[in-house]
């Protein structure tokens, strides 16, 4: 991606806070197997800063959508701190398999990581760290549904878990329970955060566009694109 590619993809830049739209697909760190990363892009959202930005939270590899990023060590730790407690307000879409029982609710399931020789994997287990997850109905249609969730907790794969639970698997995620698919990608995005960097400082809202591969199932539940009056 070159760098002029990447700081399209900027959807809020002050002196302290970038918010960057991550694409599907790029992880967000090295790692076996990760594929493409961010880090050795970092440099091209530096915007004239000797330093590039440092990441305040994380995205799945296969999620797109806002991704924060301090400009700063002050501003990162402040970042942190207020992801750590949850004081970030984040919005996911996601493109479900069927269709929850109900028009909006609230998911209250533990998650745990289980360790299997070097691979690891996320379940929902009474023993696990505590979860809850808002979320509500913005569609459906063509057996699918579109749900807003806000995770209140931040807790690995969380939002992908608590789709399962309903019995609703993010299209796209077979590690989940959802039904395989010719192509398939993950059906979830990071759609936007809310957020005051310090008391005194201004509301941060941002908003990501869905991805490309995402418009056409939205489209299905009922999404149009702004500005598109059919």
């Amino acid at each position: 991606m070159t760098p002029d590619a990447l700081q399209a993809r900027i959807l809020y830049c002050d002196d302290d806070v970038l918010v960057f739209d991550k694409p599907a697909g790029l992880a967000v760190h090295r790692a076996p197997g990760a594929g493409p990363t961010l880090e050795p892009l970092l440099p091209a959202l530096a915007l004239g800063r000797k330093e590039p930005p440092a990441l305040a939270h994380r995205l799945d590899r296969d999620t797109s959508g806002c991704l924060v990023f301090g400009r700063h060590p002050q501003a990162l730790r402040r970042l942190m701190a207020l992801f750590a407690a949850g004081a970030v307000e984040k919005t996911y879409w996601a493109v479900v398999q069927g269709a929850p029982a109900a028009a909006e609710g609230i998911v209250e399931q533990p998650i745990l990581k289980v360790h299997r020789g070097r691979d690891w994997r996320m379940i929902a287990d009474p023993g696990g760290q505590a979860a809850e997850t808002a979320w509500r109905l913005l569609g459906q249609g063509e057996g699918g549904a579109w749900l807003e969730l806000q995770p209140r907790t931040g807790r690995t794969h969380q939002v992908r878990i608590h789709c399962a639970s309903l019995g609703c698997p993010v299209i796209g995620d077979a590690a989940y329970g959802a039904r395989p698919g010719v192509g398939e990608r993950l059906h979830l995005h990071a759609r936007g955060v809310s957020f005051r960097v310090g008391p005194k400082h201004r509301l941060i809202a941002v908003a990501a566009p869905p991805p490309l591969h995402m418009r056409p199932a939205l489209a299905a539940c009922g999404w149009h694109l702004p500005g598109d009056s059919g």
